[in-house]
């Protein structure tokens, strides 16, 4: 295989690996996606709720590494505080935080209902 693949996998697990030792909000998604995956398999869900939760742990993790960079990119754009650069930060989070709510009423759905 072409070298360029194996090395763009080297930089997106060196993201990851930023993300996690920096962020502290992506530690906590991820020990609640690791605690949701083991409840999932105690409790034998069938292969589409499966498919469910795997998609909404991945969309949450996901949107917390786009809040993460953009936040990263406003901070080094507007480095002073800026009233706009204040705003897409708690428009990011706003995201993160909607996203995470809905994954935790679809979770509630899924399990207890």
């Amino acid at each position: 295989m072409n070298w360029n693949f194996y090395r763009n996998f080297r930089f997106a697990f060196r993201g990851l690996k930023n993300v996690f030792y920096t962020e502290k909000t992506f530690r906590l998604h991820t020990l609640i996606a690791l605690l949701v995956i083991a409840y999932s398999w105690y409790q034998g869900l069938e292969k589409i709720y499966w498919v469910v939760v795997l998609m909404i742990i991945a969309l949450v993790m996901s949107l917390e590494i786009f809040n993460s960079a953009i936040e990263r990119l406003v901070d080094m754009l507007a480095p002073r505080t800026h009233n706009f650069a204040k705003e897409i930060k708690d428009l990011l989070a706003a995201m993160v935080l909607l996203v995470s709510l809905f994954a935790a009423a679809i979770g509630f759905i899924v399990f207890l209902w």
